[in-house]
């Protein structure tokens, strides 16, 4: 049976800080899961959905990779590359924020790449952070769960310096997403942010209810960072100068040694 071109996850993130406070909190998320490859398919399922134009719900090549209207995949398979990765002509599915009339804004986008025979091989962490700037990390998989770190590369909070290192643990999603991202620092987490979510269909029944339950969904996403940042910035916290971008736009996530891919308590 093949997969569709477009699905849906619905689910939560959350989000822990622990120095120089320790404060959390969650909210309910719905991100698109898209064949790079099968576009016109995509925007086929249903009438609320499109594909580089308009829409109630749309994607947009522009919002990803070279930020241009280019195909997706050879920027994809070049990022991948350097990893050491080979799709071999696997699929490539992109999960993200959809653009919600005219909004979109992805503070993380996962890149999922496969082998011919349906085996994870890649994954791509596409950040956004709120000043415009974009900066991907990623890695080579197997199996199930992973796990891999990479040096901090990019600002994405105004209170946490760029040093230090990320680990990613990542499930490889069936009929369930799992992801947890965690800021560490000579071995002590600062932060932490997860997403869970399960997958549905994305019919027009489905997306008109999510139109309906959340009008404006994706820019709420941009509207809790802020707000939490402005809290964050009450209670304290010391607000850091946005640095030069990284020389390089990708840095590479070696496999987390010695230890068993397990995810933390905070994503069950």
């Amino acid at each position: 049976m093949t997969t569709p071109a477009l699905s849906l996850w619905k689910g939560q993130t959350a989000h822990a800080r622990y120095v120089p406070f320790e404060r959390r909190f969650a909210y309910n998320v719905t991100l698109i899961d898209i064949d790079i490859d099968r576009l016109d398919a995509a925007a086929r399922q249903s009438l609320l959905f499109s594909v580089d134009k308009p829409g109630l719900f749309s994607f947009h090549r522009k919002d990803h990779g070279t930020r241009t209207d280019a195909p997706l995949r050879p920027w994809a398979e070049q990022v991948l590359a350097k990893a050491g990765v080979s799709l071999d002509g696997g699929a490539i599915r992109l999960v993200t924020f959809p653009r919600q009339l005219f909004y979109k804004f992805a503070p993380i986008s996962l890149w999922y790449g496969y082998g011919p025979s349906g085996d994870l091989r890649g994954i791509i962490y596409e950040v956004n952070n709120t000043f415009g700037e974009t900066h991907a990390y990623a890695a080579a998989v197997s199996g199930n769960r992973s796990q891999h770190e990479a040096g901090k590369a990019f600002h994405v909070s105004p209170f946490f310096d760029v040093t230090g290192t990320y680990r990613f643990t990542l499930r490889a999603p069936t009929n369930r997403l799992a992801i947890v991202v965690e800021s560490l620092n000579d071995g002590a987490r600062l932060h932490m942010a997860n997403i869970t979510a399960r997958r549905h269909a994305a019919t027009t029944g489905a997306l008109l209810s999510l139109a309906l339950a959340t009008p404006l969904a994706t820019l709420g996403v941009t509207l809790a960072i802020h707000w939490q940042a402005l809290k964050i910035w009450l209670r304290g916290a010391r607000y850091r100068s946005r640095p030069s971008l990284p020389a390089a736009p990708m840095t590479v996530a070696e496999p987390v040694e010695k230890r068993p891919p397990t995810l933390t308590k905070d994503a069950a």
